[in-house]
């Protein structure tokens, strides 16, 4: 069975008016997410309060990440962002054996990294992998840093910066080898392509919905490992991270025996209703069908910008680079204004345009993008 990308583009309003490369900041709305949050007011006003259904609603969340990510719901965390799932983890950690080095990639996002350096007052020693001279982390930087003393290596799967992408598997193998964890920060590729997070042999996993989950902010997720999660219990904690949230005990902290003893208080219950929205596309298309198109949609914008003679700071090979497409400018920010007077949607970091592809976007938006910066390449263009 083959997916309608014509008619499912129809559902994404925006994309009638604007050519919408922005995914990897926020993705493009669709009607029925926008139900969905009609859905919440209606239920509101309908109902005032209705508990039952708004708990239904973060288990279904639950799920769906669970579906996505081929682990069980128990492994999953409804968290109220990446930041928040990963500050419930660390706090788990135990900093005062030898095992105190937390090994983290200079492509992480912020949050990944300053998280685990606010640690560092409670013994941890956090190590950077660097990359090399053309922009690359090998996989023997990663060897030569992880040791016996390693407790956790952190990594992202794409780089939100330039879009490249790091070697999951093999670096999840390296951390074993040496009874050192693997957290995987999928953020910037879950929705696009098919992350069988056993497979990989990921131990944990942190992202968010409001790229391309297709879903909006205020909700992330955590995926903890089921050997893996009563041995970890978190300072962070609330009522729904009882083992009973019914229980309204004040005198004790029961952690849940599954990955909901990392969650804390009363879940953002509008945006579990467009979070479940937006991962029911997702699932009902198939992440293997998204990725075979993100895959070539990508593929061609690196073809088409070489062809213009623009240099990007994105792989041109599919196993290296994810959704966003990184392209390099004297003056990046700049260079996004122009764009967007041209209603061409896009982002920049750290001296990159950035465009972030999803299966809503077509050949029609490569050629307007290609189009744009054709015609701004003496001004942009970036020169060594």
């Amino acid at each position: 069975m083959t997916a309608d990308f014509a008619a499912l583009r129809r559902e994404f309003p925006v994309l009638a008016h604007k050519t919408y490369l922005n995914s990897g900041s926020y993705c493009a709305l669709a009607n029925s997410v926008k139900a969905a949050f009609d859905a919440y007011m209606d239920d509101r006003l309908l109902m005032g309060a209705d508990w039952d259904q708004w708990i239904g609603k973060n288990e279904a969340v639950r799920q769906g990440m669970a579906t996505l990510l081929r682990v069980t719901p128990d492994e999953i965390a409804v968290t109220a962002s990446a930041s928040a799932g990963l500050n419930a983890l660390a706090s788990a950690f135990d900093f005062a054996g030898p095992r105190r080095k937390i090994v983290v990639s200079d492509f992480e996002f912020p949050t990944s990294t300053q998280i685990w350096h606010a640690q560092a007052g409670r013994g941890a020693e956090i190590h950077h992998v660097h990359p090399d001279a053309s922009g690359d982390i090998p996989l023997e930087h990663f060897e030569r840093l992880i040791d016996e003393n390693t407790s956790l290596v952190a990594i992202t799967h794409v780089c939100y910066r330039n879009g490249q992408k790091l070697d999951v598997k093999a670096i999840a193998k390296l951390a074993h080898a040496k009874g050192a964890r693997l957290l995987l920060d999928c953020y910037q590729s879950v929705g696009t392509e098919t992350i069988d997070l056993p497979a990989l042999g990921v131990d944990f996993a942190i992202g968010g919905m409001l790229k391309y989950l297709l879903g909006t902010a205020g909700l992330g997720f955590l995926y903890v490992r089921q050997d893996l999660i009563e041995q970890l219990t978190p300072f962070n904690s609330g009522w729904f991270a009882q083992a009973d949230i019914a229980a309204m005990d004040i005198t004790a902290n029961r952690p849940a025996p599954s990955a909901r003893r990392f969650e804390a208080g009363t879940p953002a219950v509008p945006n579990c209703y467009a979070t479940e929205a937006g991962l029911k596309i997702i699932n009902a298309i198939g992440t293997d069908r998204i990725g075979e198109r993100v895959r070539a949609l990508t593929g061609q914008c690196l073809d088409r910008l070489d062809e213009i003679g623009w240099t990007a700071a994105t792989p041109r090979e599919d196993h290296r680079h994810g959704p966003l497409i990184a392209i390099k400018s004297r003056d990046c920010k700049a260079l996004a204004v122009k764009l967007g007077e041209q209603n061409i949607v896009t982002s920049y970091r750290d001296g990159n345009l950035r465009t972030g592809f999803h299966f809503y976007n077509d050949e029609s938006d490569i050629d307007a993008l290609i189009a744009a910066m054709r015609d701004l390449r003496s001004e942009f263009h970036w020169q060594e």
